[in-house]
């Protein structure tokens, strides 16, 4: 057994055991916001059954489609997609009600994903409209200060889709699906800036929207949008960069493709599993296992049961549940995952949630 593996183990079982205390989190949902929806809402899940008690708004925002904690919990921060603003909120740890602070332009239009690096200093957010990425320092009261970073993507189509800070805090890569490449930069979090460093090239046509890391550090997994693809990398931390290794389908053998497009892409707390959500028209969740040893994927299986547009999902910390948001279904389900092969299984619980596109876990004090 590597020592990689030990330690990636090791890290998971501290952390299921400190999340096992927990009987209940707190889940926020980041939403479109419309005629019904007005903003961020929260529940409960309770980790005895699964089982999610009623969904309430919990903060007032525009369209925030991608939400991202402070290391300390303190506070939370959104991307305002028609408003191409990112918003700081305070959080009532009792009640879980979110106060605004502030907010800053994205300097790009429709942003899409954000980050906050390991530190606690900066947001870093992508911008899918022209392509672009920024870095917005955090003051110690929580709110936003003006951005100390704007990096503009080059090419004929831009359109920047998420951005992700390594395990060492010294790289972000941000994926830009009309380039099919995920740009990588120098990150500075003291200075909180971004320099080109290089770019890798996803296959042709592959539009790489999302990227998890597994929890070594040293492998990533790209879900192609565009083809309906996950994409497993190398990463060499100390140069910051990405080799390809291996190109699965997200969809089962017997399925003929016809449109459609992949959203999400998460590997599983102890590093064992990696999921892909697909879109209409397959309404799934692609199932991966993990090769202990050289992280290559091999598909296990489909799941779609109550699936319909699945935006984002996320498992929570303990890593039984999966809640899948249901982005046209307007709610969000939960799965059990079996921790012996990765497949999920419905529990038949569900939360009323108004477009539902982003799922965020945290501790309740």
């Amino acid at each position: 057994m590597s020592f990689r593996l030990s330690l990636a183990a090791f890290l998971f079982v501290a952390t299921l055991a400190s999340a096992q205390a927990q009987e209940k989190y707190r889940v926020y949902f980041g939403t479109y916001t419309g005629e019904v929806s007005k903003g961020i809402y929260q529940c409960e899940l309770n980790l005895d059954d699964g089982s999610l008690s009623a969904a309430t708004l919990a903060g007032e925002t525009s369209s925030p489609s991608f939400l991202a904690f402070h290391p300390n919990k303190k506070f939370l921060y959104a991307v305002n997609e028609g408003q191409a603003t990112v918003s700081a909120l305070a959080i009532d740890h009792k009640t879980g009600q979110l106060t605004f602070l502030n907010s800053q332009p994205s300097q790009g239009g429709a942003p899409c994903h954000l980050v906050v690096d390991q530190t606690g200093k900066n947001v870093l957010a992508a911008n899918y409209s022209g392509g672009s990425c920024i870095c917005i320092p955090i003051k110690a009261d929580g709110k936003l200060g003006k951005a100390s970073s704007f990096q503009q993507h080059e090419g004929e189509r831009k359109n920047g889709h998420s951005i992700h800070v390594d395990k060492a805090n010294k790289f972000a890569l941000c994926c830009d699906l009309g380039l099919d490449q995920v740009i990588i930069y120098a990150f500075d979090a003291a200075k909180g800036t971004l320099t080109p460093h290089g770019a890798f090239d996803t296959p042709k046509g592959a539009g790489p929207r999302h990227f998890a890391w597994h929890p070594d550090g040293e492998t990533a997994y790209i879900n192609g949008e565009s083809d309906l693809t996950i994409i497993a990398c190398d990463y060499e931390a100390e140069k910051g960069v990405l080799t390809q290794k291996q190109v699965l389908s997200t969809l089962p053998k017997d399925v003929e493709r016809k449109g459609g497009s992949t959203a999400e892409t998460v590997v599983h707390p102890s590093g064992k599993f990696v999921y892909v959500s697909n879109r209409d028209p397959y309404n799934s969740i692609a199932i991966f296992s993990i090769d202990p040893q050289t992280r290559q994927l091999t598909a296990v299986g489909h799941q779609g049961m109550g699936v319909k547009t699945p935006r984002n999902f996320a498992i929570e910390p303990t890593g039984r549940y999966m809640l899948v948001a249901n982005q046209s279904g307007g709610n969000v389900i939960v799965f059990r995952i079996d921790q012996a092969t990765g497949e999920l299984t419905p529990t038949n619980a569900s939360v009323q949630v108004p477009s539902p596109v982003c799922v965020r876990f945290t501790e309740i004090k």
